[in-house]
């Protein structure tokens, strides 16, 4: 809840196009709602902002999930992942960067996952803080 808002605030500055998309709130949802989600309005691209689980070692952690053509049944594969947003992590002016640049490489190539990430220039990649990270998207959903 403390970092939704800015980080949203922030993708919305650096890739104001996406402005108009339609935003959808959802409680306890898991990643592969957006799928489920973006099928249903016709979607090119998801974005999620989710907070982490209780219980993990920052318990008000945001993390990112990007999707192309969200559908469901949507491999874990074929998403990007840019976690731990926090206070003493990735900020969320860090993770907007990150993002922003991946919906536009998404965009422009049609695809997130893996072959994203392999794509990506180092200077998002690099760790920021010690816990920041770009990563791939573990399954989360059932």
């Amino acid at each position: 809840m403390r970092h939704a808002a800015p980080v949203l605030a922030a993708c919305l500055q650096r890739v104001p196009e996406q402005a108009e998309a339609p935003i959808v709130v959802a409680e306890q949802a898991r990643v592969a709602i957006g799928d489920e989600i973006g099928g249903l309005l016709g979607a090119k691209l998801c974005l999620m902002l989710i907070g982490e689980r209780p219980g993990l070692s920052v318990a008000d952690s945001l993390g990112v999930y990007l999707t192309w053509a969200p559908r469901p049944g949507v491999q874990d594969s074929a998403r990007n992942c840019i976690s731990n947003i926090h206070a003493d992590g990735l900020s969320p002016e860090q993770a907007a960067d990150q993002a922003a640049w991946l919906i536009r490489e998404a965009t422009r190539r049609g695809l997130t996952g893996i072959n994203l990430k392999a794509a990506s220039p180092d200077d998002l990649l690099e760790d920021r803080s010690p816990r920041a990270r770009l990563t791939l998207a573990k399954d989360r959903s059932p």
